[in-house]
This record gives structure tokens, C-alpha cells and sequence, in this order.
């Protein structure tokens, strides 16, 4: 029945948000034979690609072609024609005490902006709005306490698709959200764990049935950003898309007031609020 009265809540607005959705640019979306990571198109996925692009990026390369440098001088040095008689030396201590302290010297390297950067996502400001993402098997339902909007988003079968539109990562409802604003995700499950992903902007979320976890996030650009479950959960995982479009502040504004109008849920939401307050 809930799931019946959502789909006709999502299809009261979904030629609205469907126009959204068409009028923006794909920014958040893999390109074929793209090497890198998405986007970045927010704060935290700029510091994620930093973090690999100047901190873990040149360690890999540096001790890689330490490691085959090493591997390559071992071959030549201690080969069987230069090396007759083999040495019978077990231990080097001066040698194993490097080979011991430059991985931990590594390590901490690598734990200090790590952790920094592990912070820095999970201390969520104040937020100006709130988005609540559940997963079922096999689609994701939407609410916006603020607005009293709520609706299912479900993928669009290939044989639907528009031009343009990629598959597996369509759906029939946008999940509509404004550029420059810190949205506040909370995440939830009502069967098994999904994950809630959105690579351009550097997030993703188990959602757990039971339990309710929580992120942030800040969108810099606008567009339309595809993401997926990232969490094993069953025999339809695959088929489980995220499709976020975003919009400059006031059309994000209108959009909202468009939905709330076509839902009715105006007035509730104002007297919930007061009463809140």
C-alpha cells in the first residue's frame, strides 16, 4: 500500500523533475576508458582526489620502482655465474632495522592525512537541509523531512531509456538537490544492507536495516550525478541506481515549492514545523 501511494506521489512531479534532469549536463558519470576518479564536484571528493593525486599516487610509484630496481640489481648481482660461491651471511642488522622503520615511516605518512581527511567527512556541519535514503530490494524510497516530499526511485528498463541516458543508471524519479548547500544524508535499509554511493562527490554510506547513518555533502557543480548500491544484496544489486540532479539554489527552491503544491503536503509541513519550534 506505502509503496503504492509513493509511486503515485513520485508521478505527480515526475514530469517536473524529469525536465530538470533532461535540461542539465551528466557531470557526475564514468567515461569510457577513464582512468581517474570521477568529478571532483565537492568539497570532500577534491580532498580525496588530492589525497591520492600528491600523497598515495607517488608513494605507489616511488616504491614500485624502488622494488623493481631492487629486484633487477638482486637478478644481476647475485646471479649464479657472478657468484660462484654464495654467500653464507643470515643476518644484517643495519638492514633490518631500515627495512623495518621506512614501512612504519610509510605508514604514519599515510595514517597522518588520512585521518585528517576521515574527519574532516564525518564532523557534519549544520546542515540546511535533510535527505533520507532508503534501500530496498531492489530500488531506493526518498523523503525530505523538511518539505514532506517523499517518493521511489526505481531504474528505467533499457527499453525505456531516452537518448543519452545511460544504462543501468537511469531511474524514473531524480532525486532533486541544491548546489552550494550542505545536505545532510541519512541512510537507512528496510531488508538487507545496500550502500548509498555517489562517487563525483566522494560519499558513500552502508544502509543497514535498523540503524540509521548519517553523511554530508556539499554539490559545487550543477548537473546530473549517476551513482549505484555499492553493497552485495542479492539477485537484482545491480539494478539499483542513484541519479541526483542538481540545480542552482532558487531552482532547487521552485522545485520543491512545485512538489509540496502537487502533493498537498504544504500545510502539514508548516503546522509539523511550528510545532517543532
Amino acid at each position: 500500500m506505502r509503496r503504492s501511494l509513493l509511486g503515485i506521489a513520485a508521478a505527480a512531479g515526475a514530469l517536473s523533475a524529469a525536465g530538470a534532469a533532461f535540461a542539465q549536463e551528466a557531470v557526475g558519470v564514468a567515461e569510457d576508458w577513464q582512468w581517474g576518479f570521477q568529478g571532483p564536484n565537492s568539497s570532500i571528493m577534491r580532498d580525496v582526489s588530492a589525497f591520492y593525486d600528491w600523497i598515495l599516487l607517488p608513494m605507489m610509484l616511488v616504491i614500485s620502482a624502488f622494488v623493481l630496481a631492487l629486484m633487477a640489481y638482486i637478478l644481476a648481482r647475485f646471479r649464479r655465474s657472478a657468484n660462484p660461491e654464495p654467500s653464507r651471511n643470515t643476518h644484517n642488522t643495519t638492514l633490518e632495522v631500515v627495512w623495518t622503520a621506512i614501512p612504519i615511516l610509510i605508514l604514519v605518512g599515510v595514517a597522518i592525512p588520512s585521518l585528517r581527511l576521515l574527519y574532516y567527512e564525518e564532523t557534519i556541519p549544520e546542515a540546511d537541509m535533510t535527505l533520507k535514503a532508503i534501500g530496498h530490494q531492489w530500488y531506493w524510497s526518498y523523503e525530505y523531512p523538511d518539505s514532506g516530499i517523499a517518493f521511489d526511485s526505481l531504474i528505467v528498463d533499457d527499453a525505456d531509456l531516452r537518448e543519452g541516458q545511460p544504462r543501468l543508471l537511469t531511474t524514473d524519479t531524480e532525486v532533486v538537490l541544491p548546489v552550494g548547500r550542505t545536505i545532510r544524508v541519512q541512510v537507512t535499509s528496510d531488508d538487507v544492507i545496500h550502500a548509498w554511493a555517489l562517487p563525483a562527490a566522494g560519499v558513500k554510506m552502508d544502509a543497514v536495516p535498523g540503524r540509521l547513518n548519517e553523511f554530508w555533502m556539499e554539490l559545487d557543480t550543477p548537473g546530473v550525478y549517476y551513482g549505484q548500491c555499492s553493497e552485495l544484496c542479492g539477485q537484482l544489486h545491480g539494478f539499483m541506481p542513484i541519479m541526483v540532479v542538481a540545480l542552482e539554489g532558487a531552482k532547487f527552491d521552485a522545485w520543491v515549492a512545485e512538489r509540496r503544491a502537487a502533493l498537498g503536503v504544504a500545510g502539514a509541513v508548516e503546522l509539523a514545523s511550528a510545532a517543532r519550534d
